[in-house]
């Protein structure tokens, strides 16, 4: 017997590098399913699989309960953002259809109160793990791996710049424009401060690229990492897209938010996506990741530390891809037998994340 693992946007952006990854597997047989039964037949026909893929139509708005009855999986993979606006309808789904459920989600609230369904998680015996992306799965392993380095951590700030040409669909789209201009707290100073995302615009020379601008944008790390690591006093996240004309735009833009001119940028998310497509040809296919950790060493003096990530050749949506892949393969071995309902922090260590990213062009250093 296989593991019958479902890909939910099967086909799309993220979901087609995690199809090519688990379908290697011989002890997995994939279930790629989309609004368009078609779509997903024809990806699925494309894969190198050890076990013949199946193909679904499927609408998370319509039906799903039912329709995981009728596919049967053990395990889903959720790829179909934007998780900002969405519910819990896809897990409490498959808490009722008794499978495991993993998410790429990056929203907040979505992430950090998934713990709402633990106890019902619990109650079916399953796994519900929500966030396996570069955040916060990435970026706690890399702080669980790094804070034994010093005697109290105080300060984490770090920053994801995306490459110009690497694929990017609606949805992602709508989830950066969704906190544009609009204020959110974080830690500053040992204190929940306010900020405006897409503000306090900063440039930085990234390693292996050049100097990109950067803005406040709302993850979940904001809210889990104070709770997390209790001698935490300020969290800062920011990220940039490649292009400065674009990303001055975006900022120029959010202030019409933060004035409230517009309610929300997100309205103009197809005419922007377009705008930004067409500027492809002036971008790389070349993204980066920094984050510097401070705080006191064990003889109680300042300690920086700083870990530097690049991805070329567009290999840099392997990263926030690769959780869901590690998390599905550790629960079909029976690596991962715990149950309940939480961010997908702790599951994943730094060494496992880094081995797999290894057969990319991808590199990263530690100074």
């Amino acid at each position: 017997m296989t593991t019958r693992i479902l890909i939910i946007g099967g086909y799309g952006n993220f979901g087609r590098f995690i199809a090519k990854h688990l379908a290697r597997e011989s002890t997995i047989t994939l279930i790629i399913s989309g609004r368009s039964l078609n779509k997903a037949k024809a990806f699925a026909a494309t894969l190198k699989a050890a076990n013949p893929p199946e193909s679904a139509a499927l609408d998370i708005d319509k039906n799903l309960p039912e329709k995981l009855g009728q596919i049967k999986p053990d395990i889903v993979i959720h790829t179909s953002g934007p998780f900002q606006s969405q519910g819990y309808h896809v897990a409490k789904s498959c808490i009722t259809w008794g499978c495991h459920y993993i998410d790429l989600a990056d929203g907040r609230d979505f992430v950090a109160n998934i713990g709402e369904l633990d106890a019902a998680a619990k109650e079916k015996n399953v796994l519900i793990c929500s966030g396996a992306s570069s955040v916060p799965c990435l970026t706690s392993a890399l702080v669980d791996h790094y804070k034994k380095e010093f005697k109290t951590l105080e300060k984490i700030e770090y920053a994801i710049t995306t490459a110009q040409r690497t694929n990017r669909g609606l949805a992602t789209t709508y989830a950066v424009l969704s906190y544009a201009g609009k204020p959110f707290t974080t830690l500053i100073d040992g204190k929940m401060q306010e900020i405006y995302g897409w503000h306090d615009m900063k440039a930085r020379k990234f390693y292996g690229l050049n100097k990109r601008l950067l803005g406040n944008c709302d993850i979940p790390d904001l809210e889990i990492f104070p709770k997390a690591y209790p001698d935490l006093k300020t969290i800062r996240f920011r990220a940039g897209l490649e292009l400065k004309i674009l990303h001055r735009g975006l900022w120029l833009l959010s202030w019409l938010v933060r004035l409230k001119i517009l309610r929300s940028l997100q309205s103009s998310a197809p005419i922007l996506l377009k705008l930004s497509l067409l500027l492809d040809p002036l971008g790389s296919d070349d993204s980066g990741f920094y984050m510097m950790l401070s705080g006191k060493d064990e003889s109680g003096k300042d300690k920086d530390l700083t870990f530097d990530l690049v991805a070329h050749h567009g290999d840099g949506l392997n990263i926030p891809s690769m959780p869901a892949i590690l998390m599905a393969k550790k629960i079909a071995s029976d690596q991962i037998t715990e149950t309940g309902a939480y961010p997908c922090t702790g599951f994943i260590t730094l060494e496992e994340y880094l081995k797999a990213l290894s057969e990319f062009d991808i590199k990263w250093k530690t100074s």
